[in-house]
This record gives C-alpha cells, sequence and structure tokens, in this order.
C-alpha cells in the first residue's frame, strides 16, 4: 500500500473502532456517550499512530499479496497490534474514564477482544476490496491503451 492507502485505511478503520466501542461502552451502562465517544476518539488517534507505525514494519516482514494472506497469518497480525496498543492505551483510558489501573486493563482487555474480531473482519474486507479495486482499475487502463 502507498502513503494515501495507508491514510485511507487507518481513517476508514478507526471511524467504525470509534462507533462499535462507543455502543460497547454505552451498552455495558458504565459511561454515558459522550464520554465513551470522547475517549474512543483519543483512543483512536493514539491507535491511528500506531497502525501506521504497525503495518509499515509488518508489511516490510511479510511481503507479497495482502489479500493472500492465510487466516494464520491474520490472526498473528491482529493479536500482535492490539498486544502493543494495549501497552500505550491502559494508562490513557484509566485518566480519561477515571478508573484505576487495574479497572482500565480489565476495560481494555475487553475492548481489545471486541475490536480485536472487528480489525480481522475489516482487515480481510478491506484487502480483497482493494484488491477488486485494483483489478478494475489496470482493466481500465487496458482498455484506454487499446483504443
Amino acid at each position: 500500500m502507498n502513503f494515501a492507502e495507508r491514510i485511507f485505511h487507518s481513517v476508514l478503520f478507526e471511524i467504525g473502532a470509534v462507533s462499535v466501542a462507543t455502543l460497547a461502552v454505552v451498552a455495558a451502562g458504565s459511561h454515558d456517550a459522550g464520554t465513551a465517544a470522547g475517549a474512543g476518539l483519543v483512543m483512536a488517534g493514539m491507535a491511528m499512530v500506531w497502525n501506521f507505525i504497525f503495518n509499515y514494519g509488518f508489511d516490510k516482514i511479510f511481503t507479497g499479496k495482502r489479500e493472500a494472506r492465510g487466516l494464520g497469518l491474520r490472526v498473528f497480525h491482529t493479536l500482535a497490534f492490539e498486544a502493543g496498543l494495549l501497552l500505550f492505551t491502559v494508562p490513557v483510558l484509566a485518566h480519561l474514564l477515571q478508573l484505576s489501573l487495574w479497572h482500565a486493563l480489565l476495560a481494555d482487555i475487553g475492548l481489545t477482544a471486541l475490536i480485536t474480531v472487528y480489525a480481522l473482519v475489516f482487515n480481510w474486507m478491506f484487502d480483497h476490496a482493494r484488491a477488486k479495486w485494483l483489478e478494475k482499475r489496470s482493466l481500465a487502463s487496458e482498455c484506454v491503451l487499446e483504443k
């Protein structure tokens, strides 16, 4: 992926992640929607930076067609990403939601489990949609060249 695609991927992912996390926090009844969304936006900003750095490094190590990545590698990718993110987000979540570090860790683990499933599905769908888009763009270019 080029730089613009990485930015698009990160922003699109975080819009969905903030929505899912906000709904989960509100459904748990622990905070109001405004507080949950505010914390979600801060966490999303942190996650976007981590997402860019982590995926850049991951793609340098695991080369090849992204859409050809199997379930095992996708699960590893998702778990490694979320574990790294957890190190940064627990203290911030504790501060924003006025929780102890222990309760913030438990809340973050719950949200991480939810977002892990979301990330697995999102990235799989994104990679396949991107591959189809690139294929169509390539076919369109070939048609223009033939004329």
